[in-house]
């Protein structure tokens, strides 16, 4: 694991259940702001069950990609109360 990676999962295990972030955000959050596709790249690798890689999305809501495929990811949201509508989530303010 890369010192990036653990950055990026110890960011992304601090997202509350029912709460997205984007991969941007993440980025931004590690101090890699023009990292977002890097990010993902880094959760799409993940294989540790206890980070939440599901919990992150695209900027404009699209649900993005996921290890475990697209509907596996849209499953554990809407488990967890994000709305998801299609293909993309609906940001809580």
């Amino acid at each position: 694991m890369t010192p990036f990676e653990i950055l990026v999962y110890q960011e992304t295990k601090s997202i509350a259940p029912g709460r997205v972030k984007t991969y941007k955000e993440i980025a931004v959050a590690i101090g890699r702001p023009l990292a977002s596709r890097a990010v993902g790249n880094a959760l799409y690798n993940n294989t540790d069950p206890n980070v939440p890689c599901h919990r992150v999305v695209r900027s404009g809501g699209a649900i993005g990609g996921f290890r475990y495929g697209t509907q596996k990811k849209k499953t554990l949201l809407k488990k967890e109360g994000v709305l998801v509508i299609g293909s993309c989530v609906l940001f809580k303010k």
